[in-house]
């Protein structure tokens, strides 16, 4: 009788066996295999560092679910406006409207009464009030108004208290993803001044001659958006607060980006933001350029982009000019 019971003799280690490099037996799970090494490849560059593992990013009309839904009793939005503050404002800015420049409309039917639009208009005085006024206008004059948001430098809002005010009635700084979510995303109306600094820097005699559209990027903006373009032509506003001259030196001991010299400013300090020349005002919305129905690929056309700002440019001098040859008196329109 075996004293060490009836159970199967234990195997010998032979050269056969899994640990010592022998084959694994036939019934092991692929669960306890380990996962064989790659292959080397002896032409590989040892300090490259190994590619990141990046998932997929999810399409861009996706990430709208997660914007904040529109809240109609809120007085204060995501871009810092309040309709607070502009009804507080209101009445002073209807009395340039009405009363001090007396402006004058034509085509606010070509903004649209829903969805995005991008206004690009001609820029000029010392401490613009052309904006405003294009902000007034449709407030008051379109048969559905709605709030306008303006486009502006990012120095602009670095000034204590004047930078703040503008962004409670709508100044947003100027770049291309606040103006693409305000267009696309959330359909609104928006400004622009394709001039930019250019445009308020001009002196009295070169008034209502349009600076470059710089590179376009107004149009790249507008494609991508799906949005069309309304331009406006404005005259008044180059008489209203003029620049008669620059001093350099001025603006380097200041640190402005630019030191003018007018009926008001600089001997009338801060004060001279508020004595606008008594200019009658002309604002001319022209027809609507449709360039989104090209799709979202033509943004990447250089020339077709810079061609496109060119033709909107010259629209918008055109009607300038227009104006001016009807103009008979600047103050009296």
């Amino acid at each position: 009788m075996n004293s060490r019971g009836s159970g199967p003799r234990p195997r010998t280690l032979t050269a056969d066996s899994p640990l010592l490099g022998g084959p694994l037996p036939a019934d092991a799970g692929a669960e306890d295999r380990a996962p064989a090494p790659p292959a080397y490849d002896s032409s590989a560059d040892v300090y490259r560092l190994p590619e990141p593992h990046r998932e997929q990013a999810p399409p861009l009309h996706d990430l709208r679910e997660l914007l904040p839904a529109p809240e109609p009793g809120r007085q204060v939005d995501d871009w810092g406006r309040s309709e607070r503050v502009y009804g507080m404002l209101e009445p002073l800015l209807n009395f340039y409207y009405r009363y001090w420049f007396r402006v004058e409309v034509e085509g606010v039917e070509h903004v649209p009464a829903s969805g995005g639009a991008l206004l690009a208009s001609n820029h000029s005085g010392a401490l613009p009030p052309d904006a405003p006024m294009i902000m007034q206008a449709i407030r008051n004059e379109h048969t559905s108004p709605r709030p306008l948001y303006m486009t502006g430098e990012h120095w602009f809002k670095g000034y204590p208290g004047v930078g703040m005010l503008a962004n409670k009635i709508g100044l947003v700084a100027a770049h291309p993803a606040n103006a693409h979510r305000l267009l696309y995303d959330e359909g609104k109306l928006v400004l622009v001044f394709p001039e930019g600094q250019k445009g308020t820097r001009k002196v009295y005699w070169q008034r209502y001659k349009l600076r470059r559209f710089g590179r376009g990027g107004f149009v790249k903006t507008a494609i991508r958006a799906g949005v069309p373009i309304v331009p406006v032509a404005v005259i008044g506003a180059e008489e209203a607060m003029p620049i008669f001259a620059h001093v350099k030196a001025l603006e380097r001991l200041t640190g402005l980006i630019y030191f003018p010299i007018n009926h008001a400013f600089p001997h009338f300090g801060l004060l001279a933001g508020a004595m606008y020349l008594p200019a009658k005002f002309r604002i001319r919305f022209l027809e609507p350029v449709h360039l989104e129905r090209r799709g979202p690929e033509a943004a990447d056309d250089v020339a077709f982009v810079q061609q496109a700002a060119d033709d909107v440019r010259a629209r918008i001098q055109a009607s300038l000019n227009e104006m001016l040859r009807e103009r008979r008196s600047v103050w009296l329109g």
